[in-house]
C-alpha cells in the first residue's frame, strides 16, 4: 500500500544517514552515536564524534529490538478484540437481515390475510344483494304476471263482445250474451292485485372511514438505535437492596453518539444471580420514553451480580455488584417501587403443612402408602449440558410419558421420561423463525406439537413432537410471552407477562380472543406467568404480583378469583405455575414462599405437598404427569423435582 511504500522510503533514507557508508566502508560498524542517533565505525569515533559519547551498537540495537518487539505485541492484541468485534457485528448484521426477512414475510402475510377477508366480504356482499334482491324481484314480477293475465283477458273479452255488439245479426247477439255474460261479470268481479306488494329498497350501509383510519395505522415497524456500550443505569438497587423489599433500577437508553433514545421497545435483559449461581426473579417495565425500571426482590442476604444486557451486550458499569441485607431501612428507590408494585419477597418459608388422609397413589400403580407425599427424585444440576439447566422454567408433560422442560437460559426444550431419564433435546440460540432466545413456556398440543413461548422474540413457537420447527405465532401482537397452556377446542392460551393479558389463538395463528390489561381489578393482572385449563375449558392464570390466581370462560369472561398476599394457608408470594388434576382440584407453585399449594375447584384451600426434606428454591413452572404425579421446576436449585401426589 501507499502507507507501507512510505514506510521502507523511510527506512532506506535512516539507512543512508549512516555515518559511513555502510556498504564500501572497510571498518566494521561497531558503535552507536546516541546525540547523532547514527551508527558509525571505530575510526569515527576519534573523529567527527570524537566529543560525543558512544556505546556499543549491539546494545542499541537490541534495545531497539525489544522496543519495537514490545510496540509490535501491543499492536497483535488487538486482533482478537477486533476479530471478536467483527464476529459480534456480522452475527448482529445476519440477525438484522433475518429479522428484515422475517418481517416482509410477515407484512406479506398479513396483508394477503386482509386481502382474502376482504374477497370473503366482498362475496358475502354481492351475495346478499342478490338473494335479497332475487326475492323481491320474485314478488314482483309474480304481481307483474298475474295483472297482465288479468289485462289480457279483459281486453280479449271485451273486444269479442264489441265486435258482436257492432256487427252480428240478432241471432249472435242473443248467442253472445248467453256466452259472454258470465264470463264478463266474472271479470267484473274479479280481484287484481293493484297494490305493489313490495317496494324497491335495495340500499348499502358501509362506513369506509374508520376502517381507512385503521388500514392507515395498520402495522408498525418497531426499532430503537439504543446501543449498550451508552446506555446506563441508575438508582440505590445498583449497590445494595434489602431482603424481602422490591427494589428498583433505572435504565437509561442512549444511541452510539450518548443522546437519549425517546422510544421504547428496546430488547432488555436483567438477571439477578444469587451466591449460589441460582436466577432470582424480576420484572422489567417500559416507560415508552427510552427510560425503564427493573423491579427486582431478593430472597436472602449476600452478594448478589446483577446483569443487565441491551440487545445481549452488557451495559455500561454490568454487571453490578449488589449486597442483601436484612436492614429494617427501606431506601427511597424500594419504597417507591413497592408502592406501584408488589413483588416477591421472602425465599424460604416454613410452610404450614397438615396432613392429608392416606389413599392410593393416583397412578393406580401401588396401593400402600407409607410416607407422607413427597419427592420421589430430582434431576438436573447448573450447566449447560444434557440433562443440566440455567434458569428451567416451564413445564409440561404429554400422555405418552414425557416430561419437558424449557431450559431458558439455554436456550432449548429438554425432555425427560416419567422416571426421569433423559430422551433429547432442540433449540438453537437465535432470534430468527426456528431459533429460540428465551423459551419460557411449553405445552403438548392433542396432535403431538410442542408449543414453546419465546419471552425475548416476542413470539410463541411450534415444533413437531421430534423438535422439527413448524411455524411461529403471535409475531407483532405479542410483548412478553411467558406461559402457554391448549385448551379443549386445541386453541393455544398464551400468557403474555409483559402486556399482562392473555391471548388465545387458533394453531394456525389467527386470534380466538384476547383478554385482561395492567392493574389490580379482577380482569387485570400485573405479571401474570402460567396458565392451566380444567375441565369445564376454564382458563387458570396465576397472577404474579398480585398474588393471586384467576379463573376465566373459555370466552374470557371473569369467573372467580382466589388468594392474597401472605404466608398463611391459601395466601401467596407471587404464583408462578399451575396444574389442575383430574377432580378439579388445582395446583399452585408459590415462588416466594417457595412451596405447592392445592385448592379445589372454587379456590378453597386443601393442602400442601409435603417439599420440607428437599426444599424448593423459587419454584417455576408445574404439571402433572401421566402417572399421577407432580411435576416442578425447582429454578433456584437448577433442577426438577417429581413428587407423589395423592387426589
Amino acid at each position: 500500500t501507499g502507507r507501507t511504500a512510505v514506510l521502507l522510503e523511510s527506512v532506506s533514507f535512516t539507512l543512508s544517514s549512516f555515518c559511513c557508508e555502510p556498504f564500501s566502508c572497510c571498518d566494521v560498524m561497531e558503535f552507536y552515536c546516541p546525540p547523532c542517533e547514527t551508527a558509525m565505525c571505530k575510526e569515527c569515533t576519534s573523529g567527527e564524534h570524537v566529543e560525543h559519547p558512544t556505546v556499543p551498537l549491539k546494545d542499541v540495537v537490541e534495545q531497539h529490538k525489544a522496543s519495537l518487539q514490545a510496540q509490535l505485541d501491543a499492536v497483535k492484541s488487538r486482533l482478537p478484540e477486533i476479530d471478536l468485534a467483527l464476529q459480534v457485528l456480522s452475527e448482529i448484521l445476519q440477525q438484522l437481515t433475518n429479522q428484515k426477512s422475517s418481517i416482509e414475510e410477515d407484512i406479506h402475510s398479513t396483508f394477503d390475510e386482509l386481502q382474502k377477508t376482504l374477497n370473503v366480504r366482498k362475496s358475502v356482499l354481492l351475495m346478499e344483494l342478490e338473494v335479497n334482491y332475487g326475492l323481491k324481484q320474485k314478488v314482483l314480477q309474480a304481481q307483474l304476471d298475474t295483472l297482465l293475465e288479468g289485462q289480457e283477458s279483459i281486453n280479449s273479452s271485451c273486444s269479442f263482445t264489441e265486435q258482436a255488439l257492432s256487427h252480428g245479426s240478432e241471432t249472435e247477439v242473443l248467442l253472445v250474451r248467453k256466452q259472454m255474460g258470465e264470463r264478463l261479470s266474472e271479470l267484473a268481479s274479479q280481484e287484481y292485485p293493484l297494490h305493489p306488494q313490495e317496494n324497491d329498497q335495495l340500499d348499502m350501509h358501509i362506513e369506509t372511514e374508520g376502517l381507512k383510519k385503521s388500514i392507515h395505522n395498520l402495522g408498525t415497524i418497531v426499532t430503537t438505535n439504543a446501543v449498550a456500550y451508552e446506555t446506563v443505569a441508575s438508582g440505590e438497587g445498583l449497590r445494595q437492596c434489602v431482603v424481602g423489599h422490591p427494589t428498583s433500577i433505572t435504565i437509561t437508553t442512549k444511541d452510539k453518539d450518548g443522546e437519549l433514545c425517546k422510544t421504547g421497545n428496546a430488547s432488555l435483559t436483567a438477571e439477578i444471580f444469587t451466591p449460589d449461581g441460582s436466577v432470582a426473579d424480576g420484572e422489567i417495565l417500559d416507560n415508552k420514553n427510552g427510560t425503564y425500571e427493573y423491579l427486582y426482590t431478593v430472597p436472602k442476604e449476600g452478594n448478589f451480580v446483577l446483569s443487565l444486557r441491551l440487545y445481549d451486550q452488557h451495559i455500561k458499569g454490568s454487571p453490578f455488584k449488589v449486597k442483601g441485607t436484612k436492614s429494617a431501612d427501606i431506601s427511597p428507590s424500594a419504597d417507591s417501587a413497592k408502592k406501584r408494585l408488589k413483588s416477591p419477597g421472602s425465599g424460604h418459608v416454613k410452610q404450614k403443612a397438615i396432613k392429608r388422609p392416606a389413599s392410593m397413589y393416583s397412578s393406580g400403580k401401588r396401593k400402600e402408602n407409607p410416607i407422607e407425599d413427597d419427592l420421589i427424585f430430582r434431576v438436573g444440576t447448573k450447566g449447560r449440558n444434557k440433562g443440566e439447566f440455567t434458569n428451567l422454567q416451564g413445564v409440561a408433560a404429554n400422555s405418552l410419558g414425557k416430561i419437558l422442560i424449557a431450559d431458558s437460559n439455554n436456550q432449548c426444550v429438554q425432555i425427560f421420561s416419567n422416571d426421569g431419564q433423559f430422551k433429547s433435546r432442540f433449540g438453537v440460540r437465535g432470534r430468527s423463525p426456528g431459533q429460540l432466545q428465551r423459551p419460557t413456556g411449553v405445552a403438548v398440543h392433542p396432535s403431538g406439537d410442542i408449543i414453546i413461548a419465546d419471552y425475548d422474540n416476542k413470539w410463541v413457537s411450534i415444533f413437531s413432537s421430534d423438535g422439527k420447527f413448524k411455524t411461529k405465532i403471535g409475531s407483532g401482537k405479542l410483548m412478553g410471552p411467558k406461559g402457554v397452556s391448549v385448551d379443549r377446542n386445541g386453541h393455544i392460551i398464551v400468557v403474555d407477562n409483559k402486556a399482562c393479558c392473555v391471548f388465545i389463538f387458533q394453531p394456525n395463528g389467527k386470534i380466538v380472543t384476547k383478554f385482561g390489561s395492567r392493574g389490580n381489578g379482577d380482569k387485570q393482572f400485573a405479571g401474570p406467568h402460567f396458565a392451566a385449563v380444567n375441565h369445564n375449558n376454564e382458563i387458570i392464570i396465576t397472577d404474579f404480583h398480585n398474588h393471586s390466581v384467576k379463573v376465566f370462560s373459555a370466552e374470557g369472561e371473569f369467573v372467580l378469583k382466589f388468594g392474597s398476599n401472605g404466608e398463611g394457608n391459601g395466601q401467596f408470594n407471587a404464583p408462578t405455575g399451575v396444574a389442575v388434576d383430574s377432580n378439579g382440584n388445582i395446583i399452585v407453585a408459590d415462588w416466594g414462599n417457595s412451596r405447592i399449594q392445592v385448592f379445589d375447584g372454587s379456590g378453597s384451600f386443601l393442602s400442601y405437598i409435603n417439599t420440607s426434606a428437599d426444599p424448593l428454591y423459587g419454584p417455576q413452572g408445574l404439571a402433572l404427569t401421566s402417572d399421577g404425579h407432580v411435576v416442578v421446576a425447582d429454578s433456584g436449585n437448577h433442577c426438577f423435582k417429581v413428587y407423589r401426589y395423592l387426589q
